[in-house]
């Protein structure tokens, strides 16, 4: 805004000049504007918005807001209209001082997007300060004998404004004996002086009183007065002279106290004491100068007598004053110009605004985070600021105006290494020695959901014994996300899926915070081996995050199943067994299985009644521990009834045990022949014993092959081969080491037809864990007896690679994987067991197969292998 002082009218030509300045900055690098001091409340300066480009729909939304370096709340501006006003009283005398050039620097922000426009405000000078003399009256002693056309130095008056409204014109009040002489520099370097114009005559006049009063070149004109007091001595008639009117000095600031400034020299043509010349600061001098000078009155040294600072004033103007001790004296008068260097003693100053107090760790590269301002109080390169951030980070200092510098992003984040950064910007000035200063600004990084939350391992086995409580506590999984508050609280679930015609969640639930895994129900393991199935974890950040884990939950077998038998064959539930057999004849067979596993399903028969033979004689009949198969003990005679019912208990190695009886019905009947001992048939104990020895030494044979070569496979087929192709009587095998009886043998070690339809094929082919277990022991038989038919042997050749490669592989095998880990122990105490002699002798392989499986663990695995149903 541009404005004439009060009670007068602006020139139209300076108006229009003023306004094609004012157009030229706006189109520049910032917008400027103009405003008179003391301009009222509520002046229109400018329409900011306008002029910056700014919607005013838009002020408030995008948080318009202004800040004033130095100035205060001097300038406003109405959100309404996006016009700058005058908000409070503007000095330019008490803002700026005597500076030629005074502006308000505004800097305007605006966010979303964030910009920065800095406004100048040139506070235009108005003439509200009239002249000043350093005091109201000043007396003036000339003597009579002064020759015309002398001249008497006099203070003149200063101005607090600039320009045309400081520049002073002088008038003396009208008289006969005086004229006005005044400087017509700016800098006034010439003293004021009185001219004598007319010889003095004390006698007509001795005192004189005059007006000399100082005008401005303002619009409209102030004026200053003050009047002089002049009292006409006698005698003296000559003043000191000094040899210099003006003296320029240049001294640095800070000088110590006593520094020698100049030495001024006055001479007098008066002899005597009228000559004797005394120096000193003028009467009116300002009360600052003895503040920091002082003068020696005899010598008329000036010395620095305080503190000399550049930055309070720059030009110091002494006016001396010498008199001679005359009677009256006669004074005389130098002006010394002391012009004060520059020293580098102010640090720069920094001042940090702060836009974002905290800045997102995906922020985009420039984004501005702090406004910072330096300045120096120096002036020269002492002045020349500049700036640097430490320590190496992601920002950087962008400068953006004079002495203003913005902090922006420079790189990228990640609060999960950093949190927060503790900057350092150092200003750094141009002088020698340079002087430095330092502001710390704290960058908070905000959080982003850019971390799923982690499980510790990708999957868990989890063993959980069959017929627990529903709802009972059977695991809890944990995952760690790195992010924080809302985007690192994790909730659980379940990964839905269908476990062959059920849902996954009717078995078990997971707790939606502590993340534990709850059975709902009692587990079968008959019904379900294993149970896979995925824990989900996500976190509450937007967009959500997350990541699965896999839980195996393997079923334990319980003892929860008892032994179940199985019907006879048809078409009569009676045996039919002729007379003529012999002792150790199998004649019949009791079949049972067992829904359970391992010791579970492992059975033994016990005979509970049989027929007394006459005489009491001991019974015919007997059953096989571990076979179930009836065998005659000694030769049938006519004297045993022709209808044997037979009671037989079969037993689990559960804890507890469970049991089933079964009922067999023998009929004896005459007729028929013998059979013919067959070919094969091996009499005599040497013959028997010759065998033993040999297969002794080929099962030592088989064990030395696998602790050097591993090859389980290879030496099961080899020992196999050897065991069936061992001289044997014909229908019947002779007595010799333990045989190994497993489930696929008859009776020993049963499943229900169901499960073996279910579970048969899946045991050996990693389809699941292994259930059936390896059973060694001597058969049930007296020695130098028959042990059954000759089918048993046969059964057996047939049936023990099966049985060893069911019972062993899933120590190799493990859901589809061949592992190469298994170490010398478990094949010594595999094959030391099916080494023993004839004594009853075994060992359960249900426990090497689970460690087989949790071997198998360690590998991947293929996800149809370890679900039913897929």
């Amino acid at each position: 805004m541009l404005a004439s002082g009060p009670g007068g009218q602006g020139s139209p030509r300076l108006l229009l000049s003023l306004l094609l300045l004012a157009a030229w900055e706006a189109g520049s690098g910032h917008t400027h504007y103009s405003v008179p001091e003391e301009a009222k409340h509520g002046t229109f300066v400018g329409r900011i918005a306008q002029d910056l480009g700014l919607e005013l729909a838009e002020l408030v939304p995008r948080l318009f807001r202004m800040a004033s370096k130095g100035g205060g709340d001097l300038l406003e501006v109405n959100l309404q209209n996006g016009i700058l006003f005058v908000n409070s009283r503007i000095d330019r005398e008490e803002l700026c001082g005597r500076s030629l050039e005074c502006s308000i620097h505004l800097e305007v922000i605006v966010e979303r997007p964030l910009q920065v426009f800095h406004v100048e405000v040139e506070v235009k000078d108005i003439n509200d300060n009239p002249p000043v003399f350093p005091a109201t009256n000043k007396n003036l002693f000339i003597s009579e004998t002064r020759a015309v056309d002398s001249h008497f130095s006099l203070e003149g008056a200063t101005d607090a404004d600039i320009g045309a409204n400081a520049q002073l014109t002088y008038r003396l009040s009208p008289n006969e004996y005086f004229s006005l002489e005044a400087p017509t520099s700016e800098e006034q370097v010439k003293p004021l002086e009185l001219v004598l114009k007319k010889p003095l005559d004390r006698e007509v006049t001795s005192e004189l009183l005059l007006v000399l009063k100082a005008t401005d070149g303002g619009k409209p004109e102030l004026t200053g007065a003050v009047e002089l007091h002049i009292t006409v001595l006698d005698v003296n008639d000559n003043a000191p002279v000094f040899d210099k009117a003006v003296h320029r000095i240049k001294l640095l600031e800070n000088a110590r106290n006593g520094t020698l400034v100049v030495r001024l020299n006055a001479s007098d043509l008066d002899e005597g004491s009228n000559s004797h010349v005394l120096y000193s600061f003028a009467n009116d001098v300002f009360s600052n100068t003895e503040a920091s000078f002082r003068i020696d009155s005899n010598s008329g040294e000036i010395k620095v007598n305080g503190k000399i600072d550049f930055e309070e004033t720059k030009l110091w103007k002494l006016q001396i004053e010498a008199v001679d001790k005359g009677n009256p004296p006669m004074f005389g008068h130098c002006t010394v110009l002391v012009e004060i260097l520059d020293v580098n003693d102010n640090a720069p100053e920094l001042l940090v605004t702060s836009l974002l107090l905290s800045i997102p760790e995906d922020a985009p590269l420039g984004t501005v985070i702090a406004l910072i301002s330096v300045t120096d109080r120096d002036a020269g390169e002492n002045a020349q600021v500049t700036c640097s951030l430490m320590p190496h980070s992601p920002f950087k200092l962008v400068s953006t105006f004079k002495n203003y510098y913005s902090l922006v992003l420079d790189g990228t984040l990640d609060r999960e290494s950093v949190a927060s950064y503790e900057l350092v910007v150092s200003a750094r000035d141009g002088g020698s020695p340079s002087l430095w200063a330092t502001a710390r600004v704290s960058v908070e990084v905000g959080d982003v959901n850019d971390n799923a939350p982690v499980f510790a391992q990708p999957e868990y086995t989890v063993f959980v014994k069959e017929n627990n409580a529903p709802g009972c506590h059977i695991f809890t999984v944990s995952a760690r996300d790195a992010d924080a508050q809302e985007n690192a609280r994790v909730a659980y679930s379940l990964v839905e899926r269908r476990v062959g015609e059920r849902a996954l969640s009717s078995y078990v639930s997971v707790h939606a915070e502590s993340g534990q895994v709850f059975a709902l129900q009692p587990l079968d393991r008959e019904e379900l081996e294993l149970l896979q199935f995925r824990v989900s974890a996500r976190d509450a950040g937007a967009p959500p995050l997350g990541s699965n884990v896999t839980l195996q939950v393997f079923v334990l077998d319980e003892n929860d199943n008892a032994p179940a038998l199985l019907p006879p064959p048809p078409p009569s539930p009676w045996q039919r067994v002729a007379r003529w057999v012999g002792a150790g004849q199998v004649v019949a067979k009791v079949r049972a299985v067992d829904a359970d596993s391992g010791y579970n399903a492992w059975l033994s028969y016990e005979l509970q009644e049989a027929a007394a033979a006459p005489g009491g004689a001991r019974s015919a009949f007997r059953v096989g521990l571990y076979t179930g198969e009836i065998s005659t003990t000694r030769a049938l005679d006519e004297a045993d009834a022709a209808r044997q019912r037979l009671l037989v208990l079969v037993k689990d190695h559960g804890e507890p045990a469970l049991t089933a009886t079964a009922t067999v019905l023998l009929w004896l009947e005459d007729g028929g022949a013998a059979p013919k001992a067959s070919s094969r048939l091996v009499v005599g104990p040497a013959a028997a014993a010759a065998e033993a020895a040999l297969v002794d030494v080929h099962v030592y044979l088989v064990v030395a092959i696998c602790a050097v070569s591993s090859l389980l496979v290879l030496t099961l087929l080899v020992y196999t081969a050897l065991r069936c192709s061992a001289p044997r009587g014909e229908g019947a095998c002779v007595p010799g080491p333990a045989r190994l009886v497993c489930s696929s043998a008859v009776g020993s070690w049963s499943s229900s037809p169901r499960r073996r339809r279910r579970q048969g094929q899946r045991v050996c082919s990693g389809e699941g864990p292994p259930k059936a277990d390896l059973m060694a022991f001597s058969p049930s038989v007296p020695p130098g007896s028959t042990s059954g038919d000759t089918g048993d042997q046969q059964e057996f050749c047939e049936n023990v690679s099966t049985a060893i490669l069911g019972c062993i592989m899933p120590l190799y095998i493990s859901h589809g994987v061949v592992h190469q880990q298994i170490t010398l122990s478990l094949l010594v105490q595999f094959f030391v067991v099916i080494s023993l002699p004839a004594n009853v002798a075994w060992i359960w392989c249900g426990h090497g197969c689970r460690k087989g499986l949790q071997w198998g663990g360690k590998e991947k695995r293929k996800k149809k292998d370890l679900l039913y149903g897929e």
